[in-house]
């Protein structure tokens, strides 16, 4: 398992405090609850890209919280995605690879792999600024997956696709999760993706956990 301690912060106008919770070590993980519940602020301490100076993450006998951000070794997607518009889907995606100094040998297996599990056969040499909401998710999740993450974090994923996407993508990703047995951590307000994606569910309000199911 995944646990992590002392996740506190004063904000002054708003407090983070919670002593401990855990992420699963297979399947998903959520964290849920309303518009300023807190989830940005965790999500941002667990990446290191906010401070929370006491935090303890132990992940397979590592203290994650004392690394930096790239030593982390966490594959992201934020809600706005975050492609490089000028670039194609393809170089979106080796980008990661790039970043953490994977081979040329496993880039390649591992582009072929992820292209066929998440179908972007059909858009993969196309600018990210061109293809469709869905296209540019399964780009992204390729992108996060690509560079061999210990764990997987994904900030409201669905909330910029059309109804009809969100289904289609929750069932995708599901599937992907699955095939990876990558431990995930979903941040989201839409209880729809609670009932297709989780395993565990956190729900919390004003800075603190309040119930878990």
């Amino acid at each position: 398992m995944s646990f992590v301690e002392n996740l506190r912060r004063d904000f002054g106008d708003f407090k983070l405090d919670i002593p401990r919770w855990e992420i699963l070590d297979q399947g998903v993980t959520v964290l849920s609850g309303p518009s300023g519940s807190g989830k940005t602020t965790v999500f941002r301490m667990l990446l290191g890209l906010d401070e929370c100076p006491g935090m303890k993450w132990t992940f397979e006998n590592l203290d994650l919280a004392k690394l930096r951000t790239p030593e982390r070794r966490l594959g992201v997607v934020f809600q706005t995605l975050d492609l490089f518009p000028h670039m194609t889907a393809r170089e979106n995606i080796l980008f990661a690879a790039r970043a953490r100094k994977i081979s040329e040998e496993k880039v390649r297996s591992r582009l072929k792999e992820l292209t066929q599990n998440l179908k972007m056969e059909s858009f993969l040499d196309r600018p990210a600024a061109v293809i469709s909401g869905g296209e540019k998710q399964r780009v992204a999740i390729a992108r996060a997956l690509m560079g061999e993450p210990r764990l997987l974090l994904l900030d409201e994923p669905f909330s910029s696709l059309d109804q009809e996407l969100r289904e289609d993508s929750r069932r995708l990703i599901k599937a992907v999760i699955e095939n990876e047995k990558i431990p995930t951590l979903l941040v989201t307000h839409d209880p729809k993706d609670i009932e297709v994606l989780a395993n565990k569910v956190y729900y919390i309000r004003n800075g603190s956990i309040i119930s878990e199911s």
